[in-house]
Parts: C-alpha cells; sequence; structure tokens
C-alpha cells in the first residue's frame, strides 16, 4: 500500500466515524455552548468542514497569505452542516487521489506565531485529519452533554458497548 492510500483509508475511516458521532447529536441542541468561551455545537461541527476546504486549497492552489483570511461563517442549520460535512468526503478524497505530489509536495502554512513556512503537504493532510479527530472527541462531549446517545468511535461506549 502507497502512503496515499494510506492516508486515503485513515480518512475514511475516521470521517465515517466522525459522521456517525454528527449523526447521533440531537438537533434541537445545535446551539448548545457549554462555556462562554466555546463554540455551540453547531459551530464545533462547522470546524469539520472549513478543514475539508483547508485540505482542498492545499492540495489545488495552496493559501495566499498576503490576502487576509475571513473564514466563512457556519449555516444556521446544524443538518446542513453536517451534509456539507458528509458530502465533502468524496471530494477531499478525489483531490488527494489527483494529486500525482502528495508526498514530495508542500504548502506554506503558519508554523509559528506570525511565522508562514513550508509544510509537507503529507504532513499538512495528516495533521488536519488528526485535528478532526481531536475536535471530534470534544465535539462527543457536547453531544454527551446534550443527552444524545455517544456511538463507538475506537471501542464501546457506555451507550454501545460491546457486549
Amino acid at each position: 500500500m502507497t502512503a496515499k492510500q494510506e492516508f486515503i483509508d485513515a480518512y475514511r475511516r475516521e470521517h465515517a466515524t466522525t459522521c456517525r458521532v454528527l449523526r447521533a447529536y440531537p438537533i434541537e441542541q445545535s446551539e448548545l455552548r457549554p462555556h462562554p468561551m466555546l463554540r455551540t455545537a453547531r459551530e464545533l461541527a462547522w470546524v469539520f468542514v472549513g478543514e475539508q476546504g483547508m485540505c482542498e486549497v492545499a492540495l489545488s492552489t495552496g493559501f495566499d497569505w498576503a490576502k487576509p483570511h475571513v473564514a466563512p461563517h457556519a449555516p444556521s442549520s446544524l443538518a446542513e452542516v453536517i451534509t456539507m460535512f458528509e458530502n465533502g468526503r468524496d471530494l477531499l478524497t478525489a483531490a488527494v487521489e489527483q494529486k500525482d505530489d502528495v508526498l514530495t509536495g508542500v504548502v506554506k502554512f503558519p508554523t509559528a506565531p506570525r511565522t508562514i513556512g513550508e509544510v509537507p503537504l503529507v504532513e499538512f493532510l495528516w495533521m488536519t485529519l488528526c485535528d478532526q479527530i481531536h475536535h471530534r472527541g470534544q465535539f462527543s462531549v457536547y453531544l454527551r452533554m446534550a443527552g444524545g446517545k455517544v456511538p463507538s468511535i475506537y471501542g464501546p461506549t457506555a451507550d454501545q458497548p460491546w457486549t
């Protein structure tokens, strides 16, 4: 298996797990904000869509750091955010498959405060996938707080035991 295929397989697997967690969330609780400094559940779910978009930019044009970046706001519906994330899987997978220099290319991205450096493209892709996994963990806490049932992520949960 190539390193490119290894990433694609891991991405598809983690994406499916994240979708299970998102779909388990009670839609009527989409504006849950556990603390004033935290995002709402809908806004946190939007992070997944944003990271897919960042990967697509990294794989196509790269980032233009000369222009100020304004991240788009999350749609007003959690259901719409989830649909966008679900639909983004095939777009990102195709972008990785079509990119010839995934393993040798670089992308300009912040490497320290106020510092733009060159990051290996494959490292950037794995970094964003790991960040998705991190935010999925946050989202699973929101899910529990909202009264939803936490599905299996890497093993059994209180709501989905493997017995």
